[in-house]
């Protein structure tokens, strides 16, 4: 599951440099569930074809992320965040509102 996570995560940040058709197999497999058989009959390409599809693809987003990392940077991003809210939360001081507010929205940009 936690691949599957990963891959659509990837998928959401370089989906649009895949080509539409690749998108398009990846977001049936990913985000749809659908089956390699049910994304054949969708797209009209092979068991096989979707399966080379899926694998190729995956590959193009692991070599991306490898290059940019914006996934990575994302999550430790994001992981920063909670514990900067958490540091916040137990502090106890007139400030501590305003503090929260600045990181819920720069949360909400993420």
């Amino acid at each position: 599951m936690a691949k599957d996570l990963h891959f659509t995560m990837l998928l959401d940040v370089y989906g649009s440099l895949l080509t539409d058709k690749q998108r398009e197999t990846l977001d049936y497999y990913y985000n749809d569930d659908l089956s390699l058989g049910e994304i054949s009959e969708e797209t009209g390409i092979t068991r096989q074809g979707v399966m080379n599809c899926i694998k190729k693809c995956e590959q193009r987003l692991l070599e991306l992320e490898d290059s940019l990392g914006l996934v990575e940077r994302f999550t430790a991003l994001k992981a920063d965040m909670e514990k900067l809210e958490a540091l916040v939360a137990d502090r106890d001081s007139a400030d501590k509102a305003e503090l929260l507010s600045i990181i819920d929205d720069i949360k909400r940009k993420l």
